[in-house]
């Protein structure tokens, strides 16, 4: 009696991972993309920079069409009328490889400076065509061994990914489109095919040349929409790829910017130290002016240092009061006047001389610590 078998298979297995922290919901950061782009992950799609290529060759072909076929001709008749009957005069015992390579050689030469502006503009539009989507950028990474590829496991994975499904679909398309293309204009073209038979070598060239750069050039067309449609692909699967869960954008945050409650500890013994120094120049003050609760500003006047009083220390509230508090300890006049201490505050840094719209009322006031010192 057979016995049925069944195997379990988890399709979580084939769904793509999150990352750490959650899903990726985050748009990827400038960061990021920067990194990506320096190990040459972008967005581009090779069919379109085939679709350059291919549209660069017919072009060039067309431009070209004249010169290739003399050249062709031209070679055959210096190979038949110039060198083939030496050769076969002179190896009649048999062909040595010295002598063949003599004959070929040239020939091959001059096919090369045939080939020639083909080879060039393809070059050229090929790296154009990446430039064009990715800018210039030059990276090794790709380049790089990498383990991972040769994992059987990820490799079973890439087999039933989306983009092995999406590359599948696009071949057959590519493939379908180039006989489709290839038979409708044969097909309207045969009727010129069968005067091949009655006219010369140049005029057969110059027709199947015809023919094939019209066809090549509708083909070019077609795979450059379908070029255009996989770059569009790529581009937003490539942000997809790109996305970051929350905990990954906090995570770079703190690698570039820093820890926020590090970066908030420092802040306050920043401040801690300044209003220590501040304090610390309390004590050399001419007088506080007060709030008289909230607000208390710190001058000092010397006229061998300055041109005008110097604000040495400032602060609301808390650091008001110990303001006064040094002072205090320290013999200080501290006086009252609401509106010169909001001025004072809200305009003068600390180390800043006074602006000479509060000369007048400033002046006031230093007088009279002068004569309360006068007077003690």
């Amino acid at each position: 009696m057979s016995e049925l078998y069944l195997i379990q298979f988890d399709l979580q297995f084939f769904s793509p991972q999150e990352g750490p922290g959650g899903e990726k919901t985050e748009a990827a950061t400038p960061k990021r993309l920067s990194d990506a782009r320096k190990k040459g992950q972008v967005a581009k799609s090779k069919e379109l920079t085939n679709a350059f290529g291919l549209m660069a060759l017919f072009v060039t072909l067309k431009v070209f069409v004249g010169f290739v076929g003399s050249n062709l001709i031209n070679i055959f008749k210096w190979t038949y009328q110039n060198r083939m009957p030496d050769f076969v005069e002179s190896q009649r015992d048999g062909v040595s490889v010295q002598a063949f390579i003599s004959l070929i050689f040239p020939v091959i030469l001059r096919m090369l400076l045939i080939l020639a502006p083909f080879l060039i503009a393809g070059v050229m539009v090929c790296i154009l065509g990446e430039i064009v989507q990715v800018g210039w950028q030059v990276s090794a990474e790709p380049m790089k061994p990498n383990l991972n590829k040769m994992n059987p496991i990820n490799g079973f994975k890439r087999i039933f990914s989306k983009k092995s499904i999406f590359e599948l679909i696009k071949s057959i398309l590519k493939v379908g489109i180039i006989f489709w293309v290839a038979y409708n204009t044969l097909k309207d073209r045969a009727g010129t095919l069968f005067i091949l038979y009655d006219i010369n070598l140049k005029g057969a060239i110059a027709l199947v040349g015809d023919i094939v750069i019209d066809t090549g050039l509708k083909i070019s067309l077609l795979y450059f929409v379908i070029g255009l449609m996989d770059y569009i692909y790529q581009k937003r699967k490539f942000n997809e790829d790109m996305k970051m869960t929350k905990q990954e954008v906090k995570d770079e945050f703190k690698d570039t910017e820093g820890d926020p409650q590090i970066k908030q500890k420092q802040r306050q013994k920043m401040q801690e130290v300044s209003q220590r120094r501040m304090m610390q120049s309390v004590p050399d003050a001419d007088v506080v002016i007060t709030n008289p609760t909230h607000i208390a500003v710190a001058l000092k006047y010397d006229s061998n240092e300055s041109t005008a009083p110097i604000v040495v220390a400032k602060g609301e509230d808390y650091v008001a009061n110990k303001i006064k508090e040094v002072a205090k300890e320290n013999g200080i006049l501290i006086t009252e006047n609401k509106p010169l201490a909001r001025a004072l505050y809200a305009t003068v840094d600390i180390g800043q001389e006074i602006p000479p719209e509060l000369y007048e009322a400033v002046a006031e006031i230093l007088a009279l610590v002068y004569n309360s010192r006068n007077l003690v």
